[in-house]
């Protein structure tokens, strides 16, 4: 029996082009991401999982002075949105390879944690919390993003307390619709 891309667990790297059509947009463009985690040009940030690439060509643009550390259990994943980067001139981004339990970083590391349709997807969440609470600077952000429609995706309320758990405030921030 064949696996699809729409059964819960890992997103297969072989489905890596689905996540670069540009109706993505319509739930959380690049732009509204950028916005709501309220970055800086000197900012730090760590992105967990992020499969293609979708997401980091503008962020690294936005982060011009500071860099962003893209973070992925599958090596072929990391290698698709290097590509994407390499292609495009943009240098201040380093690939790390994790083990899906920790993350080889030093704490109070990162301005800005994000993640989009990935923390569903990860096997201990709580060592994935408990990591982003000591990789975190003092006020800074841990951002997820999660879809309708993903078999991964998780509650509000599994949200809030999952967090809440390891010492985060929760603040929820819904988008009804971009103008």
């Amino acid at each position: 029996m064949k696996k699809s891309f729409v059964t819960k667990g890992v997103f297969p790297y072989q489905w890596a082009f689905t996540l670069l059509f540009p109706l993505r947009n319509i739930f959380l463009s690049p732009k509204k991401l950028i916005q709501r985690l309220e970055l800086k040009e000197n900012d730090k940030v760590l992105e967990v999982g992020p499969g293609a690439g979708y997401f980091c060509i503008p962020i690294a643009r936005k982060i011009k002075n500071g860099k962003l550390y893209l973070a992925d259990i599958q090596p072929e994943m990391l290698a698709y949105a290097k590509k994407r980067l390499r292609r495009r001139n943009i240098e201040n981004v380093e690939f790390h390879l994790c083990n899906g339990k920790s993350f080889d970083f030093p704490d109070d590391f990162f301005d800005v944690i994000f993640l989009v349709t990935v923390l569903g997807e990860v096997e201990n969440k709580g060592a994935y919390i408990r990591e982003f609470a000591r990789m975190l600077k003092k006020d800074g952000i841990v951002s997820v993003s999660e879809l309708a429609g993903d078999p991964d995706k998780m509650s509000i309320e599994e949200l809030s307390a999952l967090f809440e758990k390891y010492g985060f405030l929760f603040v929820l921030s819904i988008v009804i619709k971009e103008i």
